[in-house]
């Protein structure tokens, strides 16, 4: 569990950035992810995933990250 809100504090960190730091760049970026078709949306959320299990899979079973 340590390591599941570890990551997720993480993840919150990295996602709050940009709208810390440029908000009005992402409202921008934002009204042009909403004129995406869902299937874009859907393969991007998909590579994104794929992109996320490799880096924890290189993390967790080579060291290579440590």
């Amino acid at each position: 569990m340590k390591l599941f809100f570890t990551a997720l504090g993480l993840a919150l960190i990295f996602e709050g950035i940009p709208y810390f730091g440029f908000p009005e760049k992402m409202q921008i970026v934002l009204a042009e992810i909403q004129k995406m078709s869902p299937q874009s949306l859907r393969w991007l959320g998909f590579i994104s995933i794929i992109v996320g299990l490799v880096l924890c899979y290189i993390s967790l079973r080579t060291g290579l990250f440590s």
